[in-house]
């Protein structure tokens, strides 16, 4: 299996020619690698004006294995090709790396690149990408992939990893450091910016703070070719890029106005920076930049440039130990959950009943000693089973919900606030009052569902739980819904018996004397509701919490439908004014489908529905419908408006079509066949939305339609970024998407 990693994007808060004269030092050897032994110039070759500067590098290095397996091997050094091509004119270096050495076995290749800043001359960017593939090695293939975590780890301590070609073979090579597919790539330059960083200062010591850009042959002074030692080191003066940088950029420039505004998260199209990462997403290794990294790509790839916060991908990929394939399965199945139900809307359109506020023991409190946002709940004092009575299951667990979703708010306030990241919340649980009422059976049953819903959708959300003033009967609680927590959140758990809290290791550990609830014998009036008995008179029957719980998780905009094999789906809709717009959004839960849009003058039969079972994400069943009768003919009774677009599994589209004539318009969607010999350099998804899938010849498709009059359209007229949805508000808005969305709005 090829390993691959990319690396954000790394500043440097200097001009690019400093940048290369820095760069140039660390030939013919570097004493900061000790494994870099020597290199040894084979090609080279200068056009007449020195714009372009090409040197092919054959670098040898000695790597730290056993000597046995380099006896084995045959050899004692390992061999490098590096190509450097750089490009005085435009201000790029690009550099090419292989390995010579074993290469019938070990395929290696990286790509580097330091460029011009977009937005600041007088800065540089440098990226990395590379990749491995080791088909075979003497029967120690295993033996290989630990020398490459042994010589990784060494780097990463040493902080002289290797950065920018010749790369150090088995640090590249940093294999499945699991077993379970994880790619832990990235052993080429993760502390590779102090080095260079070293020869800057180096430079400065000498006197050299200015390197002229090169100017054509006529104009350039003669002088001019060598390094300055006289210009004012007011040269190096760093402009302050624009506040509106995109989350790409460097976000701490050497001196900011006071006032100056955080930078904020960028479109889809950017590309994450180094220091952005560890402003907004903390300190992650390298190889969890390149986990985030690629994950963030195939989003961009697959659902047409709407794609979640990195805050989010980052909780996905931490719940499953940065295993990309695992964290983009379930990522998956969130999203589409979250957009079935418009869970990003439930914080504006859903308003919690008169009984959830005033019997509902839980409110947000301040924040704990780590600024993370802080949630208190006299469980002890509530009555859980008079509100599963009085509202039922559904309404309580939307509740549970909205506060997770204010959680998500308070995370990036407190971020901003505190000038650090902050991705969770602490949450302090009052057992006080905790008796065998609670464990009543509905109640436990919903308690338990709540659960599960928040572990698939809130990943990495809960920093630390304080469960205080536990009584006798809790250990029976616990034994209950202990099975349906994760490992990693159980691990987050502190609880304490009788006023323990009070003493040594207690609260005063982790939350500030001054905001200590008054009910926890604080000093902080606290304005979480006290809970109580809920009064019998505001019970409902079974009947009425049915049909209440039904309503609440049907309200949603998509429809869901099943294609089979022979069997499309089909929608009608009637167009009375030319130059309308129709417009889509819809996502492909399983399967591969075909999607095309026809035009016919005359009405279709009353649709034939099947009834074949399928399965929605939730309770509401998927259907299939066909409209175009089989004796129709493609060009006499109907035509083809669009061309057919293939969709993947897991792809999210949205799209429009203006159209030219009145009439009865069809979309359809249409089981696809991969042909078995096909391949493909996307990465797929193994079992994406396994819940989902009940046979090799069924799609899922989960979709909303509108029309709109050619007078509130706005925007693209060929490709409508889904004017209705906002596939998450958990996305990074986009310029198309926005425009769209003011249009649905009009509509509406």
């Amino acid at each position: 299996m090829v390993q691959k990693y990319q690396s954000p994007v790394r500043v440097y808060k200097h001009p690019f020619e400093l940048i290369m004269a820095a760069y140039e030092r660390r030939f013919p050897t570097c004493p900061l690698i000790p494994m870099f032994v020597d290199s040894d110039t084979v090609n080279e070759f200068r056009s007449e004006d020195g714009a372009i500067h090409v040197i092919e590098r054959r670098c040898k290095l000695d790597i730290d294995a056993p000597r046995l397996l380099k006896k084995i091997a045959g050899v004692d050094y390992v061999y490098f090709i590096q190509k450097n091509s750089l490009n005085s004119r435009e201000r790029t270096l690009h550099i090419e790396a292989h390995n010579e050495t074993f290469s019938n076995r070990v395929i290696i290749n990286e790509h580097c690149c330091y460029s011009v800043h977009p937005e600041n001359e007088d800065w540089t960017c440098f990226e990395q990408s590379a990749s491995l593939d080791i088909k075979s090695f003497f029967g120690f293939e295993s033996t290989v992939e630990k020398i490459a975590m042994k010589q990784y780890t060494s780097n990463i301590k040493k902080s002289l990893s290797f950065h920018h070609g010749f790369q150090n073979p088995w640090g590249v090579s940093n294999l499945k450091a699991q077993c379970d597919g994880t790619d832990l790539r990235a052993g080429f330059a993760p502390k590779g910016k102090e080095i260079i960083e070293y020869y800057l200062r180096q430079l400065e010591e000498e006197g050299v703070t200015f390197v002229p850009r090169w100017t054509p042959p006529a104009a350039a002074p003669s002088l001019e070719t060598s390094l300055s030692c006289k210009k004012p080191a007011a040269s190096l003066t760093v402009v302050v890029p624009d506040p509106t940088l995109k989350e790409g950029l460097s976000s701490e420039p050497l001196s900011t106005p006071s006032g100056a505004p955080e930078p904020t998260a960028g479109t889809p199209d950017d590309k994450l920076d180094a220091d952005y990462i560890k402003r907004y997403l903390g300190d992650l290794t390298p190889l969890q930049e390149s986990c985030l990294i690629r994950l963030r790509q195939w989003l961009q790839e697959t659902h047409k440039g709407k794609i979640p916060k990195d805050e989010h991908i980052l909780r996905f990929l931490r719940a499953r130990d940065f295993n990309i394939d695992k964290a983009r399965e379930t990522m998956c199945q969130s999203l589409t959950w979250r957009k079935q139900h418009q869970v990003d809307y439930i914080l504006d359109t859903w308003h919690p009943p008169q009984v959830l506020q005033d019997y509902y023991a839980g409110g947000w409190h301040h924040h704990d000693k780590d600024g993370r946002p802080l949630y208190v709940l006299r469980l002890g004092q509530m009555d859980t089973k008079g509100l599963v009575r009085a509202l039922g299951e559904e309404a309580l667990l939307r509740y549970v919900l909205s506060i997770n979703e204010e959680g998500l708010r308070r995370c990036e306030e407190n971020t901003k606030v505190f000038g650090r990241p902050i991705s969770s919340w602490t949450c302090l649980v009052d057992l006080e009052g905790l008796n065998m009422r609670h464990l009543w059976r509905p109640g436990v049953k919903a308690l338990l569902r709540i659960i599960e819903v928040v572990e698939a959708n809130y990943p990495e959300t809960l920093g630390r739980l304080l469960i205080l003033r536990a009584p006798r009967v809790f250990p029976v609680l616990w034994t209950l819904v202990s099975p349906f927590i994760d490992d990693n959140t159980r691990r987050k758990f502190l609880i304490y018996a009788g006023n323990d809290y009070q003493g040594p290791g207690g609260l005063l550990d982790y939350i500030d004397k001054e905001i200590i609830p008054d009910f926890l014998s604080g000093e902080c009036m606290c304005e979480v509701p006290e809970g109580g008995l809920v009064p019998k008179s505001l019970y409902r029957t079974a009947e009425e919490l049915e049909n209440e719980d039904l309503k609440l998780w049907t309200e949603t905009i998509y429809q869901s439908a099943s294609v089979f094999k022979g069997a499309p789906h089909e929608i009608l809709i009637q167009i009375v004014d030319a130059s309308s717009v129709i417009t889509w959004d819809f996502d492909v839960c399983k399967g591969d489908i075909v999607f095309n849009i026809y035009h016919s003058k005359r009405s279709p039969q009353p649709p034939k529905k099947d009834s074949l079972g399928a399965h929605s994400i939730t309770s509401p069943g998927g259907n299939n419908v066909q409209l175009i009768d089989r004796v129709w003919q493609l060009g006499r009774d109907y035509s083809m408006v669009e061309s057919p677009l293939i969709c993947k599994e897991g792809e999210s589209v949205q799209g429009s079509h203006v159209t030219r004539w009145p009439g009865f318009y069809i979309l359809q969607w249409k089981f696809h066949s991969t042909p078995a010999c096909a391949a493909t350099s996307l990465p797929r998804v193994d079992d994406v939305l396994a819940s989902l899938q009940v046979s090799s010849h069924k799609c899922k498709v989960m979709y909303y339609t509108e029309v709109i009059g050619s007078e509130d359209f706005r925007g693209s007229m060929t490709s409508l970024e889904s004017s209705h949805s906002g596939f998450s508000q958990l996305s990074a808005a986009t310029t198309s998407s926005s425009q769209s969305h003011s249009s649905s709005m009009i509509s509406r």
